[in-house]
């Protein structure tokens, strides 16, 4: 089980190292449509904190072993708190990402706790408390 959580929560890291590379660079667009209208702060900008955020996340599920639970709980934070994009991205009927439906997008909604517990689980932050 524990060459399962591990390999779960690198290949967590990894995407999370692809998406945020991608919001710098040739997933710009697509991140772009997913700012809900009343972020205060520009859509660019939020973009590219996000993809920061992502890279360091990324980068931390892999490399920083020992301090795994820390970083489990930041990530599963990050997911909850990005969540609202994709609510936005279905109440405003936004293609990307090929989304290109109301049930595609719909469907994409019930895979965020997905990665909140993936978040969770490969990391054991269920099992200490931060």
């Amino acid at each position: 089980m524990k060459y399962i959580k591990t390999i779960l929560r690198i290949l967590l890291g990894a995407a999370l190292l692809y998406a945020g590379i991608g919001h710098l660079t040739w997933l710009r667009q697509e991140f772009t449509a997913q700012v809900p209208q009343w972020m205060p702060l520009g859509t660019d900008l939020v973009v590219v904190l996000s993809g920061i955020v992502e890279i360091v996340l990324g980068a931390s599920l892999i490399f920083l072993y020992k301090r795994k639970h820390i970083v489990g709980w930041t990530a599963a934070l990050f997911f909850i708190a990005v969540f609202p994009g994709n609510i936005s991205q279905y109440i405003n009927e936004v293609d990307a990402f090929g989304l290109d439906s109301d049930r595609a997008r719909l469907i994409r909604l019930f895979f965020q706790p997905v990665l909140v517990l993936w978040a969770l689980w490969s990391t054991g932050a269920c099992k200490k408390r931060v």
